[in-house]
């Protein structure tokens, strides 16, 4: 399906699955209030999703599931596989949620950054484990209030790069995209604004952060990212794509005039938080050649939606101008 938008035709490229939401609370094998915004990895042939549930007093941890084919037939583990530790990690005392999962090419350990809720507001945290039971905190990385953060797979000229969503009253309300540079995953420096929010009305005006990890292509790093519109019913959720350049990640090569994703059905408008679609993992099944796209539905449940890999690689190729020829992105 097509229909002309004023500027080009714009078609579904991400299509959500029949089945959606495809996990919710009545899924889950112990009481919990919602389930949602799960970052996502493969491992050993199965797919993983580590699920932001959060419980009764509105304390978020998370929760590994598994399934063969990533869609059904989910196995959740059956009491929670990471909770906040507040007393020895005081940055979790409201707890832990949103995590961007990598596998680093380097160590072959997966790395997760995730939002930790501290007396001063959410920071960025990051912890790593070799087989999703037993996991080791590495700590907080960012002060707050920063969020929406995810690793490269591999370093750059010897050091770790990653992209998170630091805010500040100096720009007076807009919020950037950030990233920042480590030798070690502990000590991060080198800070530099990577992609701006756009002014006016804008479906990315004001406010935009990381969704899923950077996807490495063979023209660049794919990154999806959320914007958020302010509206009279409330803060609004949609999603965009740009491209990176493969060896320096600080070069945006490409960057969607359009939003990709958004809100449309019942389950994603209608919910703790409606108006949301907060994708924080996605999956490149090359043998099929599809993205899958793992995504919170109104803070309440999880859905997936795929979308053809080449399909969506030659969209921010071909189908948008440089961010140099749009004075808004910058």
């Amino acid at each position: 399906m097509e229909y002309a938008t004023g500027v080009q035709s714009f078609r579904p490229y991400f299509r959500r699955h029949p089945d959606n939401p495809i996990l919710t609370t009545i899924d889950w094998p112990y009481p919990a209030n919602s389930v949602f915004n799960a970052g996502a990895t493969t491992v050993g042939g199965e797919t993983l999703l580590l699920a932001r549930v959060e419980d009764h007093r509105g304390i978020s941890h998370l929760t590994a599931a598994r399934s063969r084919d990533g869609v059904a037939g989910w196995k959740i583990d059956p009491a929670p596989s990471l909770m906040p530790d507040p007393g020895r990690y005081p940055e979790e005392l409201y707890g832990i949620e949103d995590p961007r999962i990598v596998l680093l090419e380097e160590s072959r350990k997966w790395v997760i950054a995730y939002t930790a809720y501290s007396h001063g507001g959410p920071l960025v945290a990051l912890a790593c484990t070799t087989d999703f039971k037993n996991y080791e905190r590495l700590g907080p990385v960012m002060p707050p209030e920063d969020k929406d953060a995810a690793l490269f797979p591999r370093k750059f000229d010897g050091r770790w790069a990653m992209i998170h969503r630091p805010s500040t009253a100096f720009f007076a309300g807009r919020v950037h995209m950030w990233i920042s540079f480590s030798p070690d995953l502990k000590h991060w420096g080198d800070h530099k604004i990577l992609l701006r929010s756009r002014e006016g009305g804008w479906w990315d005006a004001n406010k935009i952060g990381l969704s899923a990890p950077p996807m490495e292509t063979p023209e660049g790093w794919l990154i999806l990212y959320h914007g958020v519109r302010q509206t009279p019913a409330g803060s609004l959720y949609r999603l965009g794509l740009a491209l990176l350049d493969l060896e320096n990640p600080l070069k945006v090569r490409r960057r969607s005039n359009e939003w990709i994703f958004a809100p449309m059905e019942p389950y994603e408008r209608t919910g703790d938080v409606g108006d949301v679609v907060f994708p924080c993992g996605w999956i490149h099944d090359k043998e099929k050649g599809i993205i899958r796209m793992y995504y919170g539905c109104a803070d309440t449940s999880i859905g997936l939606a795929t979308a053809d890999f080449k399909e969506l690689l030659d969209y921010i190729l071909y189908c948008c101008p440089e961010p140099r020829d749009l004075p808004s992105s910058r």
